[in-house]
């Protein structure tokens, strides 16, 4: 009889099983979503075309995987004097890194980065709530996995 541990629990729909491409795809629109509403929300906040979107989702989601755990890492002592609040300036540097080097994406005003990043927060907040494909990736996806197995 096999045991039951996590080699052996069947996921849910197999959709672990993406190929990474897929896993990628999936995380880029999520980004392009949350930009998306960011945008809508946001009258200071433009974004040129689908284009510009797509490039600026792929530019934020490179800079939170790859520059982003750095900048957590050198700012780990900040943040535990700020509480966590030096965090939230690392969250609204990406935003605008990813501004200047999009050119069809803009954020104008500081306290317009300061919202953006609060709608970021809340909407990443939403995505870890609801089940969904983009769950896939990162995280969600490890979070997702000890729900199940538990």
């Amino acid at each position: 009889m096999p045991r039951n541990d996590r080699r052996t629990v069947p996921r849910r729909g197999g959709l672990s099983k993406l190929p990474l491409p897929a896993r990628l795809a999936i995380s880029w629109l999520s980004n392009a979503l949350v930009i998306g509403v960011v945008a809508a929300v946001l009258s200071n906040v433009t974004v040129s075309g689908a284009g510009s979107l797509l490039l600026a989702a792929a530019v934020f989601g490179v800079l939170n995987t790859i520059v982003k755990p750095l900048l957590r890492f050198v700012t780990l002592p900040l943040a535990i004097l700020t509480l966590g609040v030096a965090w939230f300036f690392v969250s609204l540097l990406m935003l605008v890194a990813t501004r200047a080097i999009v050119s069809g994406f803009r954020i104008h005003g500081f306290w317009t980065f300061v919202g953006a990043t609060a709608i970021v927060w809340a909407v990443n907040v939403a995505l870890d709530l609801l089940p969904g494909p983009w769950q896939l990736t990162g995280r969600r996806r490890r979070r997702r996995q000890r729900r199940s197995s538990v």
